[in-house]
């Protein structure tokens, strides 16, 4: 079985975009609308790497972060931060929180995939 990805983002188009683009290499993919729902998704599977987003509503990426973190067999999972946010600051919170990287909007498939297979080991 391939690794599996979640994708968390208020963008429906957005989370088309990266799941297709996931797939088509080979991985799973689980997609939630926002922290809440991504947390919701979760029950203990597998995730190999999360893909989220910094601003959406209900639960912002940088809170989805700090929750998943605290939560049993997700503390090493790696966390990508995928936004249009390009600040210092923002990406210094998205660290603290605990991101393991970051990918700017907007993107290539190909530079999507290449930092997928860089952290989902």
């Amino acid at each position: 079985m391939g690794k599996t990805v979640l994708i968390v983002d208020d963008s429906a188009s957005m989370r088309q975009l990266v799941s297709f683009a996931l797939k088509d290499a080979g991985y799973e993919v689980v997609d939630a609308i926002n922290g809440k729902d991504a947390l919701s998704k979760l029950n203990g599977t597998r995730i190999d790497i999360v893909i989220t987003d910094l601003n959406m509503p209900e639960m912002d990426g940088i809170e989805f972060i700090k929750q998943l973190r605290n939560k049993n067999g997700y503390r090493f999972t790696p966390i990508v931060m995928l936004t249009t946010e390009s600040q210092e600051s923002r990406k210094q919170e998205g660290k603290q929180a605990g991101a393991s990287g970051w990918i700017v909007k907007p993107f290539t498939p190909e530079q999507l995939i290449d930092i997928v297979k860089k952290f989902a080991k």
